[in-house]
C-alpha cells in the first residue's frame, strides 16, 4: 500500500486537532475486497453526524493535497461508540476506574486475554484488577485493549 499507518496519522491529526478533536485510531487495511481507510475521532461529549461529514471532507481534502494516492480506497470517519479502543498510556490513564479488556502477545499469567478495572496507569505498563488479582501488563506486551460497556451501569 505504500504508506503506514504512522503517516497517515501524521496527515489527519492536524486536521482532527483543527477542529477540536481527538484522533482515536486510523486503520488502513482490506476488508471484502477493497480498500478501507477508518479513521476513529472523537471529543468530550461525543460527535454528531454533522461533525462527522465536516471531519470527513476536510481529512478527504487534506489527502488529496498531499497525494494521497493509493488507488481506489473508501474513507469511514467514524467515533468509537461506546468501547472505546486504549492505545497510548494517556488513554489508559484517562479510564483508571473502568472495565477494559486486554488481548497481549504473550500470556500474562497464563492468559492472553484480560478483563478487569484499570487501578493504575504509568508510562510503561498498566495494572488491571481482575477475578485473579491485580495483574501488571507492560504496553508493549498488549495487542489490543478495548473499555467494555457493562449494560445497566455500576449499581
Amino acid at each position: 500500500m505504500g504508506v503506514s499507518v504512522a503517516d497517515l496519522e501524521d496527515l489527519v491529526r492536524p486536521v482532527a486537532e483543527a477542529m477540536g478533536l481527538e484522533l482515536v485510531e486510523v486503520t488502513f487495511a482490506r476488508e471484502q475486497g477493497r480498500r478501507v481507510l477508518r479513521i476513529t475521532l472523537d471529543r468530550e461529549g461525543g460527535l454528531d453526524l454533522d461533525t462527522i461529514a465536516q471531519a470527513s471532507e476536510r481529512i478527504g481534502r487534506r489527502l488529496d493535497l498531499e497525494g494521497f494516492q493509493a488507488g481506489p480506497y473508501a474513507l469511514e470517519v467514524s467515533s468509537p461508540g461506546i468501547e472505546r479502543p486504549l492505545r497510548r498510556p494517556e488513554d489508559f490513564a484517562r479510564r483508571v476506574g473502568e472495565k477494559v479488556k486486554v488481548k497481549t502477545v504473550r500470556p500474562v499469567d497464563g492468559a492472553r486475554t484480560l478483563t478487569g478495572t484499570i487501578v493504575e496507569a504509568g508510562d510503561e505498563d498498566v495494572r488491571i484488577a481482575t477475578e485473579r488479582g491485580v495483574t501488571t501488563v507492560p504496553y508493549g506486551d498488549i495487542s489490543s485493549a478495548r473499555t467494555v460497556f457493562e449494560w445497566g451501569g455500576k449499581r
